[in-house]
């Protein structure tokens, strides 16, 4: 995941400098999940995932400020953005946000799916991703309440679109923390479900 700057950035179109990075960050994150695979999380070191990307480990931190969000950090957010705002203005905002997630899921390369499978069940498996991982929901919400405040012509600062987004990821979090299914299709099931639940107003 990643926070609202590095989402706003990362929509930008890119010059060349901007493709270095990011081919430098998709090498580590490679390199990372690979050596995961094959010694295990705990056993990994951010030295030895540098080593492997051929890079020093102050240049691993300059791309991913713990081990954890090598796990975390992918591109779903600003892809989860786009689709949003890809959306007919008329939709509401749940509504607009399950299409999202829809186009998203039929988007993704059979490449993409495993490494969707591969890191969610690295979240779901170590306790510091895990924790991790709920600090980065936390943070998402500012991003989704910037999204939703455009697509409505408020201010991003604007306290429905923040609750709104709240609720969003809350939802989101109930039904993917600690599921056994961690399938993408299974995972991305789970949301669009709760989505529904929300847009009919969380009826018991």
């Amino acid at each position: 995941m990643m926070n609202m700057s590095e989402v706003a950035d990362a929509v930008k179109p890119m010059g060349l400098r901007e493709r270095k990075k990011a081919k430098t960050r998709a090498a580590i994150r490679e390199h990372a999940l690979r050596l995961f695979r094959e010694q295990g999380y705990s056993a990994t070191t951010v030295e030895q995932i540098a080593a492997a990307a051929e890079v020093s480990p102050a240049t691993f931190f300059r791309y991913f400020p713990t081990k954890e969000d090598v796990v975390l950090q992918d591109d779903l957010d600003v892809s989860t953005l786009a689709a949003l705002e890809a959306q007919p203005a008329e939709l509401g905002p749940i509504a607009a946000m399950r299409a999202a997630t829809r186009a998203m899921l039929a988007g993704m390369t059979p490449e993409e799916l495993v490494r969707l499978a591969e890191t969610t069940e690295l979240s779901m498996s170590v306790p510091e991703v895990r924790a991790r991982a709920v600090d980065e929901f936390t943070r998402t919400i500012d991003v989704m309440a910037a999204a939703l405040a455009r697509r409505a012509g408020r201010e991003p600062d604007d306290f429905a679109a923040r609750n709104v987004a709240g609720a969003i990821i809350g939802v989101i979090m109930a039904v993917t923390l600690g599921q056994p299914d961690l399938s993408p299709a299974g995972m991305f099931g789970r949301i669009d479900a709760a989505l529904a639940h929300l847009e009919a107003g969380l009826p018991l």
